[in-house]
């Protein structure tokens, strides 16, 4: 406020957010300037600065459906100039930046009870879930490296390293594999990127087109992973991006833009990377615009990510609601209301890769969604939930609660994905490589047989009541398999391993477990789990109810009610259990 006073400002320009969090400190900055005093008189505007890739009119007028999007052939933004400010005829002094040993100080006293959860994050899922194989005496297919401490480190090999020092490099270290450095310095590495194919006699140009190869974990993988800091950060632009590189396909084909496809795999990499990220800015710009649901949906980034959630209630204990593969948030649409109502904090989450969650170029797997869940309770929530998944979203659940016990109050599976293995003495984990040529043709065959019998399907899921498959429920289906990036999710079904046993995940987290089954799921032979559940876990409550895979939506009002009992009685155990340790 002091600085704004000495300069006398009449506007502060703030770029368009769409992250939730943000947003709020934008609004509390604007309201803080309404009640402020100036005697200049009045306050500054707040001007919102936007530079969208398309030239469109209106968000409101803008389809949801990307096969529609597409159709409708909105122009290109053009990149606009850099402007020059006019220096400030003002003495203000601007002080010195902290060092590195002072901003470690002021986060170490600023910290707070639930800022020691960030500690939770410092190690990968796949090592702790290492280190509880090795301290079972489980044997796998892995190797367990073992510190002098007895502890299995997460050993991370320097993937990106070419083993020699470069001037003039593009990294800010021989492993990074993230471009670092002003927007010149990225627009010469994105200048060396497009090139990838031509070869380079400059050091720094080969360094790059070395790394290259090392984040190609996936065809096209690699844009994001070298330049999708500095374009987050606002180093280069997703215009800049767009019209250099089009520019070069135009250089390299006299001018010519092919309608088969670009000349390169590093145009095609990039142009991609680019109209996914405009194209899920713009689905989570008009959610704030265009309210389609009776809770409100905010976004959060995960590793540069838009993460779709909601959140409703405002006192009570915290319930986390995880959807199942090819569903959303929405799936929940009849429980969020409900649960909150009986006195209960409801959040629900679009994981990574479904509805209006962006679907990266990744490798998708149980391991990366269950850091997702880690990261959104310490981050967003910021206390222990009542865990609660659909199908693999609840094998999800029980990996997270499993591996973080202290994040779960308790654990509740809604016909869960996953299996009981009896006398378990080997797990086999998932090992991380390339997807096979062969993931690619099937994925593209499966999307076309699902848009073709979305509804059909989903009535096959809810045999009780089939009326339950409305129109809303498919058509958000079938609209989010157009998204970009769709294909590459539905790869990742033909390399689940769902190895890890349930009954494994249930003694790490140690805590109470609620299954509620719908005995008439095409997908499980019910009795035969539920069975196997009585007869090799303890601390598991089952509920058996008359309904297919997704309990939540076909009866909701059974679920609902059978969620508060439960989460009311684990509640008022916590609470006493709570009394004594302090009476002791």
């Amino acid at each position: 406020m002091r600085s704004l006073c000495k300069v006398q400002a009449g506007v502060i320009y703030t770029e368009e957010e769409v992250e939730h969090s943000v947003r709020i400190v934008l609004a509390n900055v604007e309201s803080s300037l309404s009640k402020g005093s100036f005697a200049w008189g009045e306050p500054p505007d707040m001007e919102v600065w936007s530079a969208p890739l398309y030239d469109y009119k209106s968000l409101r007028g803008l389809s949801t459906s990307r096969n529609q999007f597409l159709k409708d052939k909105l122009s290109m933004a053009a990149p606009v100039a850099s402007p020059t400010f006019p220096a400030l005829s003002v003495e203000s002094y601007t002080g010195s930046l902290p060092t590195l040993e002072e901003l470690k100080v002021f986060l170490e006293e600023s910290r707070t009870t639930q800022d020691n959860w960030v500690n939770i994050k410092s190690m990968s899922a796949r090592s702790i879930l290492k280190a509880n194989l090795n301290r079972n005496n489980v044997k796998s297919n892995v190797t367990l490296t073992v510190d002098n401490g007895g502890n299995v480190e997460d050993i991370t090999p320097n993937a990106g390293s070419t083993g020699r020092k470069i001037m003039d490099s593009m990294f800010a270290s021989e492993s990074s594999l993230q471009v670092r450095g002003g927007t010149d310095l990225t627009l010469d590495a994105l200048a060396a990127y497009l090139k990838y194919l031509e070869g380079t006699g400059k050091a720094n140009w080969q360094e790059l087109h070395d790394k290259v190869r090392f984040a190609e974990t996936r065809d096209g993988a690699s844009f994001y992973t070298l330049f999708g800091a500095a374009i987050q950060l606002g180093v280069i632009s997703r215009r800049r991006v767009y019209h250099e590189t089009i520019q070069y396909e135009r250089d390299r084909n006299a001018g010519f833009l092919s309608p088969f496809g670009y000349s390169t795999p590093t145009v095609t990499s990039a142009v991609d990377a680019i109209c996914s990220l405009e194209w899920y800015r713009l689905l989570a710009l008009k959610s704030q615009v265009c309210i389609e649901a009776t809770y409100p949906l905010n976004f959060w980034r995960w590793k540069g990510y838009l993460i779709q959630y909601t959140s409703v209630g405002r006192e009570g204990p915290a319930v986390l609601l995880v959807h199942g593969f090819g569903a959303s948030l929405q799936h929940f649409r009849d429980n969020i209301g409900s649960i909150a109502d009986e006195g209960h904090r409801v959040w629900a989450i679009t994981l990574l890769g479904f509805g209006r969650s962006e679907k990266p170029n990744v490798d998708y797997s149980e391991l990366l969604w269950s850091e997702l869940l880690r990261d959104f309770i310490v981050d967003v929530v910021r206390e222990p939930v009542h865990l609660v998944g659909n199908s693999i979203g609840g094998y999800i659940c029980a990996i997270a609660a499993g591996l973080w016990p202290s994040l779960a109050n308790s654990l509740i599976l809604l016909n869960s994905a996953g299996s009981v293995v009896p006398s378990y003495s080997f797990i086999p984990l998932s090992k991380e490589g390339r997807t096979l040529w062969l993931s690619g043709l099937q994925a593209r065959l499966l999307l076309l047989f699902l848009r073709s019998r979305a509804g059909g399907i989903l009535k096959e899921y809810y045999p009780t009541r089939t009326e339950r498959v409305d129109k809303p429920l498919v058509d958000e289906i079938i609209r989010a398999s157009y998204d970009p990036g769709a294909k590459t999710v539905i790869e990742s079904i033909f390399n689940f391993n769902l190895s890890i046993p349930l009954n494994f995940l249930f003694d790490s987290f140690g805590g109470e477990i609620l299954v509620i089954q719908g005995m008439k799921d095409p997908l499980t032979k019910s009795e035969s789990f539920v069975s196997m559940l009585r007869e090799h876990c303890s601390n598991v409550h089952i509920r058996e109810l008359d309904a297919g895979h997704a309990p939540h939506d076909e009866v909701p009002d059974e679920v609902n009610s059978v969620l508060c009992e439960w989460m009311k009685m684990k509640e008022t155990e916590l609470k006493s259990a709570l009394e004594k340790s302090s009476a002791i």
